[in-house]
């Protein structure tokens, strides 16, 4: 079948979306990683079915890694549905309900073609990940879930790690029994903090937005931040706060790249 789609990204983390508002369109594994293979597809890190699903929010996104599995959470991705509702859909409010598998989230459209998602609490109870941190493949890791769950290590230096290798050995380990997102975290400065991340599903990816949120919750846990937090990535930059219920809010960008349509 032939499909329209719209490239996008939020900050690097870059998404085949399809607009499926009647619910039409279904997709099993194998198109999925057809439309992601950056060589003989689309290329992106997830396609992102963008649907109407009563009392799920003004607009749903049922999202699949690049592997074609599943996944319950996409901070980036809800901010490029809120961009791409807000320009093809013409919608003017400055909020907008995005419906998820793992509740539906708030985007604040700010200046500047700006999101501020309310991605919710932080959930350390999980039977995703062991109850106690431990420390797999060298790596202190401290687990959380932001709707899908996350190990989060810091280090010195980022980019001295090779995530290539030591990502899947991480994400497949035996404590994890649907896998899980590791992200490493280096200090540059006050509430200023440095990120890379291994995807579960994606692999190495420019940006996650949960897995910033989680990586934030941890760092504010452990005191290394205390407030307001810049979190450079690879695609560009996060800006993440919570409110006073503690419930964390993260802010950054999504563009349209491209349009298009695809036999598959």
């Amino acid at each position: 079948m032939k499909i329209d789609f719209i490239k996008m990204h939020g900050a690097g983390n870059d998404f085949v979306m399809i607009e499926n508002y009647d619910r039409s369109i279904e997709l099993n594994s194998e198109q999925v990683v057809a439309l992601c293979d950056r060589h003989f597809g689309v290329g992106a890190d997830a396609v992102i079915l963008v649907e109407k699903r009563e009392n799920e929010g003004e607009i749903y996104m049922n999202y699949y890694n690049s592997d074609g599995s599943f996944a319950e959470m996409c901070g980036n991705g809800i901010r490029a549905i809120a961009h791409l509702y807000k320009k093809t859909k013409g919608f003017s409010e400055k909020s907008l309900e995005v419906g998820t598998p793992a509740g539906i989230k708030t985007v604040q459209i700010e200046d500047d073609d700006l999101y501020t998602v309310n991605m919710g609490k932080a959930n350390y109870d999980s039977e995703d990940f062991p109850s106690e941190n431990k420390t797999i493949e060298g790596f202190d890791l401290n687990f959380v879930s932001m709707g899908n769950p996350h190990a989060v290590a810091f280090v010195d230096d980022v980019d001295s790690i090779d995530l290539n290798t030591v990502g899947p050995k991480i994400e497949h380990d035996s404590n994890f029994p649907n896998r899980i997102n590791f992200e490493i975290i280096e200090t540059v400065g006050e509430n200023h903090l440095k990120k890379r991340v291994w995807e579960r599903g994606s692999g190495l990816t420019l940006c996650c937005g949960s897995g910033t949120c989680a990586a934030y919750r941890i760092a504010k846990d452990k005191g290394i931040i205390k407030g307001k937090t810049i979190f450079d990535v690879p695609g560009g930059r996060l800006i993440m706060d919570e409110n006073e219920t503690g419930e964390i809010l993260m802010t950054g960008p999504a563009e349209i790249v491209f349009t298009g349509s695809i036999e598959i």
